[in-house]
């Protein structure tokens, strides 16, 4: 075990832990919180359901832009101070898309907000992944199961803004204030020193052309278990009610259904999931994990009723809830790549994946069927069931 911590490192790890959760609840609130009132944003400035969607792929495109500047910034700054400052930026930026405006101020804003995201998400994992080695078991899940919550309660602070009538400006302004002053404050907890200190104690090479292309075959592998797990999440927050509505014939209440099953049973398997993996082991964990997705998944579109439905995208939700985690540990830890480098191409890989899921199933569907696309979610599970053994098979550096 690598740690630079003084001998009564336990209080200390535990401040850290808990401000790398805050960073990881906050990344996922601000956004969430604008959601609820994008109906809002489109009245007011009286653009069409096409120009609302440009304005969105914003978000994406700026992450695209941004997200391999990370391991940069990481290096000049450190991931503590990346993730924290970073938010107060990010707050900014989401109350900047709530008062736009004019469509371009609105779609700028947006993609100062997914480029501030993208590089946020890297450090808030890299800091993580530092505890976690000083703990020497796993923790990352419990982070992502963190941001799922905040998702969660974002909206629903979101909602009940929009509900009461308060102003748009002020309900972002004030949510802003709130979490930008929390995420300095976590920023204070955060572990001490750089993040090249213990890439030194770790005798991890600075990397290079050579040390990169020595490990293209792993960062390959783990790529693609990347975009699997976009494929699997995508099909729940794109298709899956689509899928209830025209191929099962549910009704408009019970269609969201499908989202909400694959939502809650992520957040809990990544919620439990660091017991399950330092039991198991997060190879064997991510392997059965992508068997359970395409068991889920194949139920689902073999047997399309609700019931079974509803039970297939639960069961891809749980299989895929430790995956990125497991990649992203896994890329952190590449040999002769600094911490952080390998971290910021899979994070990159994985937002290709995203990005390039819904037009794919889409596609296929149109020249099919959904249910035909959407066996591209089986294939994911079997492909993660294949690539998994890239990972490591503990998280302790004992194992």
């Amino acid at each position: 075990m690598s740690d630079t911590l003084p001998a009564a490192a336990p209080p200390r790890l535990r401040a850290a832990r808990v401000s790398v959760a805050a960073c990881f609840f906050i990344n996922a609130v601000l956004y969430a919180d604008l959601v609820p009132r994008l109906p809002e944003i489109k009245d007011r400035l009286d653009l069409t359901n096409a120009s609302l969607g440009a304005a969105l792929a914003a978000l994406p495109l700026g992450a695209l832009v941004s997200a391999l500047a990370s391991a940069a910034l990481m290096r000049r700054f450190g991931s503590a101070r990346v993730a924290s400052f970073g938010l107060v930026a990010l707050a900014a930026a989401v109350w900047g898309a709530a008062v736009a405006p004019s469509w371009w101020l609105l779609a700028g804003a947006l993609f100062v907000a997914g480029a501030l995201d993208a590089v946020v998400d890297v450090a808030q994992n890299a800091h993580g992944l530092r505890v976690q080695r000083a703990y020497d078991r796993s923790i990352l899940n419990g982070f992502h199961g963190i941001w799922s919550i905040g998702a969660v309660a974002g909206g629903l602070i979101g909602s009940a803004a929009a509900g009461l009538g308060v102003p748009l400006g002020v309900h972002l302004g004030v949510v802003a204030a709130v979490f930008a002053v929390l995420a300095l404050v976590a920023h204070r907890s955060m572990l001490p020193g750089t993040d090249q200190e213990e890439a030194a104690e770790d005798a991890v090479p600075a990397g290079g052309g050579g040390a990169l292309r020595a490990v293209l075959p792993a960062l390959a592998a783990l790529g693609v278990l990347a975009a699997c797990g976009a494929f699997v999440e995508d099909a729940g927050s794109s298709w899956s009610a689509l899928y209830l509505r025209t191929d099962v014939g549910t009704g408009a209440a019970t269609a969201g259904l499908g989202f909400v099953a694959l939502s809650v049973a992520m957040t809990v398997g990544r919620l439990t999931g660091d017991r399950v993996v330092d039991r198991f082991g997060q190879r064997r964990v991510a392997r059965v994990g992508g068997a359970v997705i395409a068991v889920g998944m194949g139920l689902a579109l073999a047997v399309p009723s609700l019931a079974t439905t509803l039970v297939g995208f639960a069961l891809a939700g749980l299989g895929v809830a430790t995956l990125v985690p497991a990649v992203y540990a896994a890329a952190d830890d590449l040999p002769g790549l600094r911490h952080g480098v390998g971290l910021t191409l899979v994070n990159w890989l994985l937002r290709i994946g995203f990005l390039a899921s819904p037009p794919l199933v889409g596609a296929i569907a149109d020249a099919s069927s959904l249910r035909v696309g959407l066996l591209l979610v089986v294939v994911a599970g079997v492909a993660t069931l294949l690539c998994g053994r890239v990972l490591r098979a503990t998280v302790s550096r004992d194992g």
